[in-house]
């Protein structure tokens, strides 16, 4: 699919049938192309349906009242029908590549030519919706039975011309549970250092269509043996790789999907104590925190919501500093919003690290803490204390922050206690604090 159909609304099958029948009905050939026919084949419920045609965006467009160009210079056209936005692409052959991303001039051909200027044999197959019969040009079927990921005629000119295909192997390779043929793998290796000259935005387009997926841990394997993790993290740190880690991004909440960000911030990490060797203690600390989540923002582009996320599973060092937390602490902590996400990280270094006694002492409070109200309205607020006829000041907030780890801790349980508690350290007497 094309980028500027990413945020169309998933295509009916019905839909793109219809469509199909349209282009049949006026004389020319059409298909179902690539990752539906791949899905099919798979046994998968297809997300979305593209349509191949020999039909040129003129005629396309003269066949359908809504329709829009979505990329008409590479014969991309999008047409509206019923509930659907429908991608159908003139059949193609791509010329030369000098971005690294899109082909400068295109040419349009037969299903033949189309196939042969995909990525993967896997996505270089048509499927005729109506006879139900397979169009395979280039092995596809084969290499499925086999659960070979290979690259359509040459791989390293494959690669060449679109660097973001050596994110997207890893991705089907992790996705389908794909063997990558030997020579694509190479040519990926060969290739990788190119994947820099990739847009940020791209790459972790890419990145967030893997790492949430319960398969995760094969594509951080397969990002590390192809040689594209210390591109994607070319922020953090240069160095070779001296230890390997005991698997701290294998222990995240294995089996399950997780937010993009969780995700990011375990593989940061893990990426970190994979180059040094160290404890990952070594880089819960502020500066580094700061300094993780400042390199996937410049590298990856990622929003605040996402560095707002990153900072609160990996900022854990109140938590795990040489005294025990209190009680007030750890419910301000569980009451965050994304704490839940906190916690599998937690989980996963005690997996990957025993060691962290702390952290076992932590999931027991937790356990216990859940069970009582972590956020209550509190007792005593900033304008009750100007009611009462103090002046806000540097000291406000303190004491309200006081007050409130007393009431979280079932120190003080009524407004009194807490005007008591306040009038300690305001005095008796309102003035400016």
């Amino acid at each position: 699919m094309v980028d500027d159909a990413r945020s169309q609304p998933p295509c009916q099958q019905s839909d793109a049938l219809a469509v199909v029948q349209t282009l049949r009905t006026a004389g020319h050939v059409a298909y179902f192309a690539g990752g539906c026919v791949r899905d099919v084949l798979l046994g998968l419920q297809p997300k979305d349906y593209d349509v191949a045609t020999d039909a040129l965006p003129t005629q396309v467009r003269a066949l359908f009242k809504n329709t829009q160009a979505a990329g008409q210079a590479f014969g991309v056209i999008l047409v509206r029908l019923g509930s659907s936005v429908v991608e159908v692409a003139t059949f193609r052959s791509d010329g030369e590549y000098t971005d690294g991303r899109r082909p400068d001039k295109v040419a349009f051909t037969n299903a033949e030519h189309d196939a042969q200027r995909r990525d993967f044999t896997i996505n270089g197959l048509f499927l005729d919706p109506i006879s139900t019969q397979i169009i395979d040009y280039v092995g596809g079927q084969e290499d499925l039975k086999r659960r070979i990921l290979r690259a359509i005629g040459n791989p390293a000119a494959r690669f060449g011309e679109d660097y973001l295909r050596m994110l997207r192997a890893v991705r089907f390779a992790a996705r389908f549970d794909l063997t990558i043929d030997p020579a694509t793998e190479s040519a990926i290796r060969e290739q990788a250092a190119r994947l820099a000259q990739i847009s940020p935005e791209r790459i972790a387009e890419e990145l967030r269509a893997m790492l949430p997926s319960p398969t995760r841990s094969r594509a951080y394997q397969l990002l590390w043996s192809l040689d594209l993790m210390p591109v994607i993290f070319r922020n953090l740190s240069n160095a070779p790789a001296t230890h390997r880690s005991a698997g701290l991004f294998a222990n995240l909440a294995p089996g399950e999907p997780i937010p993009f960000a969780l995700a990011l911030a375990a593989m940061a990490l893990d990426f970190l104590i994979t180059q040094s060797g160290q404890h990952p203690t070594t880089f819960l600390q502020i500066a580094e925190v700061r300094r993780i989540v400042q390199a996937c923002r410049s590298t990856l582009k990622i929003s605040n919501d996402e560095s707002d996320l990153m900072r609160l599973v990996l900022d854990l060092n109140p938590l795990l500093e040489a005294s025990l937390p209190t009680v007030a602490r750890m419910k301000r902590f569980l009451a965050q919003s994304g704490s839940e996400h906190a916690r599998r990280m937690l989980a996963a270094q005690l997996r990957t690290y025993p060691d962290m006694t702390r952290i076992a002492w932590l999931q027991e409070q937790f356990a216990s803490l859940q069970t009582q109200p972590l956020a209550p309205p509190p007792l005593l607020n900033g304008d009750e204390l100007v009611a009462a006829g103090y002046r806000p000041g540097p000291l406000f907030k303190k004491v309200l922050d006081d007050v409130y780890d007393a009431q979280l801790e079932d120190r003080i349980s009524s407004k009194d206690e807490a005007f008591a508690l306040a009038r300690q350290q305001l005095g008796s007497t309102p003035r400016a604090v």
